[in-house]
């Protein structure tokens, strides 16, 4: 193991994090195009992510490509590191300034812009998109944009949904208007998801599944097959109105082949017969990369969390003390190694990842509580199982059919039933593990899993994983896997996004105190940070990462 972090270790002192190259935005973009415009893209990974309606998908492999093929009245800015935190104009001429106190937000949309299909964007595109967030039951429609005036009626009942009053659209003016029942800080940051993004009035009002969407993107989704490839192609439609907000690309085509495990995905970069591989490369082939091709590897901190929910609704887990005892149980250096060392991860046992807003240090879970984890309490896990009179129950770990999840699933196995439980773990396809584990009829007890942040804000961590808006019974989108919900701690959080209209620094201290309540009630181990290796092929140039979208694909060209 010293010698793969050794090699890694080593990857990040010449200098090769992402973004360490001038980057294609800040020069000439059209001059590049010149010169780089063209060729094949091939992406590959373990399997596709289930539905490619962006409405609904929430996964990280989607929400990639999601970027420069769909468009929302406001975007992220297409820039390396944290300036892609920063929102700007997209299908918007600009950004309005809120009025009614903060309620009231006019969006006036560009004139010209159409779908891949060839219609005309308007605004009853935007009406229509803002309404089916509700109707197909978007994972976030009960957390972001229930602000939105007219919400209440469309959660209660989504296929009427109309969000009277909330959002009223004047063709004449070219205007979409967007009223709120409180002011919201972060509503611009939720604009700018793929959520909510602009699909044509004409769009099933239900999951497309497996037949794409139009979008106004600088490509199109032309076919998608979720066993076998996801194809883009440019749309033969785009003008590129904005570099900030949606830049031409450099490939003609992206490519997007499934079904490879992640030995054959490095294999296929090394041999030259794909660019660059979505899952995380194995542990025992670190080693290679960074002695060989440490030019093609790119490493790069993240505000993210690998952890394992537990369901609190369901036994063993409806106890608290099971819950902490095997948050106390687990060696996360253990883990921080099986996912390939500290260079490449670092131990947590909160919610809020560092150098994210309302971090505060804090670690209860460990022989020495304080601000960070030092090593597992095992005897007060197993003193804290007894104590629940829970030992001996059956538990099954849901995890992804992939490598490192395999790996960690087992992991925690082992410290399952060192506490005294029989424990086993299930792999099921990473096509419907995500949609599978939030699903209540599916009775899962405990997974593993990861969250990528949707913005910088910390209720994208606290609200959204742990609030109470966000568990539904039955549903494939209840991104509430634990079922975690505490009124208490719901107030609190809702104080602090109202606070954070006026005072953004006094609600991130509110904020860190939720984070501690939340931790202490442990609906949720949590595991460790991850940095993110990218691993490349030789062809692919003007490799560029972004902090909220990650590598911009369309950004890179191909020799």
């Amino acid at each position: 193991m010293t010698g793969k972090i050794g090699c890694i270790a080593a990857l990040l002192t010449a200098g090769l994090l992402a973004g360490a190259a001038a980057p294609a935005l800040a020069q000439d973009h059209a001059a590049l195009m010149k010169d780089h415009r063209g060729g094949t893209m091939r992406l590959v990974a373990r399997a596709a992510e289930g539905t490619i309606d962006p409405h609904i998908n929430y996964t990280l492999k989607n929400w990639q490509f999601y970027q420069f093929t769909y468009d929302g009245l406001v975007t992220f800015r297409k820039a390396t590191g944290k300036e892609g935190f920063q929102v700007v104009a997209d299908l918007a001429e600009a950004i309005p300034t809120p009025t009614n106190d903060g309620k009231t937000w006019t969006f006036k949309l560009r004139k010209g812009i159409q779908f891949s299909d060839g219609s005309d964007l308007d605004v009853e595109d935007v009406v229509a998109s803002l309404q089916r967030i509700f109707k197909v039951s978007s994972p976030t429609s009960g957390s972001f944009y229930n602000v939105i005036v007219g919400a209440d009626a469309c959660l209660a009942k989504a296929d009427t949904c109309t969000l009277e009053g909330g959002v009223i659209g004047d063709a004449a003016a070219g205007t979409v208007t967007i009223n709120l029942t409180r002011p919201d800080a972060e509503f611009l940051f939720k604009l700018a998801l793929p959520h909510a993004v602009i699909l044509p009035s004409t769009s099933p009002m239900k999951d497309v599944g497996t037949t794409p969407l139009p979008g106004t993107g600088a490509y199109m989704i032309s076919s998608y097959d979720p066993n076998t490839r996801l194809e883009m192609v440019r749309n033969p439609h785009f003008k590129e109105w904005s570099v900030e907000a949606q830049p031409d690309g450099f490939p003609d085509e992206i490519d997007y082949d499934f079904g490879l495990t992640e030995e054959a995905q490095v294999s296929a970069i090394i041999n030259g017969q794909a660019d660059w591989m979505y899952d995380p490369p194995p542990t025992d082939r670190l080693a290679e990369l960074g002695k060989k091709y440490r030019d093609q590897v790119h490493v790069t901190p993240l505000t993210a969390m690998w952890y394992a929910p537990m369901n609190t609704r369901l036994a063993p887990f409806d106890n608290i003390k099971a819950r902490q005892a095997v948050a106390y149980a687990i060696d996360r250096r253990a883990l921080v190694n099986l996912f390939g060392g500290p260079v490449l991860a670092q131990p947590v046992c909160q919610v809020l990842p560092p150098g994210f807003p309302g971090h505060q240090p804090y670690c209860p879970f460990t022989q020495q509580p304080g601000a960070k984890w030092s090593a597992p309490d095992v005897e007060k896990a197993k003193q804290l199982v007894q104590e629940s009179g829970t030992a001996g129950q059956e538990v099954t770990i849901i995890v992804q059919d992939q490598t490192t999840d395999r790996n960690i699933g087992v992991y925690l196995q082992s410290v399952l039933n060192d506490l005294g439980y029989k424990a086993s773990v299930k792999a099921i396809s990473t096509n419907i593990q995500f949609t599978y584990i939030q699903n209540t009829n599916n009775k899962v007890q405990m997974s593993v899993s990861q969250w990528y942040q949707d913005y910088p804000a910390a209720s994208d961590f606290l609200n959204v994983l742990f609030g109470c808006g966000s568990f539904r019974e039955g549903s494939d989108s209840s991104i509430n896997i634990s079922g975690y919900c505490d009124e208490a701690v719901q107030k609190q959080m809702d104080e602090a996004m109202a606070l954070g209209v006026t005072d953004p620094e006094a609600a991130n201290k509110q904020w860190a105190a939720i984070d501690k309540a939340v931790t202490d009630a442990a609906p949720a181990a949590f595991l460790f940070t991850p940095k993110h290796l990218d691993f490349v092929s030789s062809r692919l140039g003007n490799f560029q990462f972004n902090s909220q979208y990650y590598w911009m694909m369309a950004q890179s060209w191909v020799q």
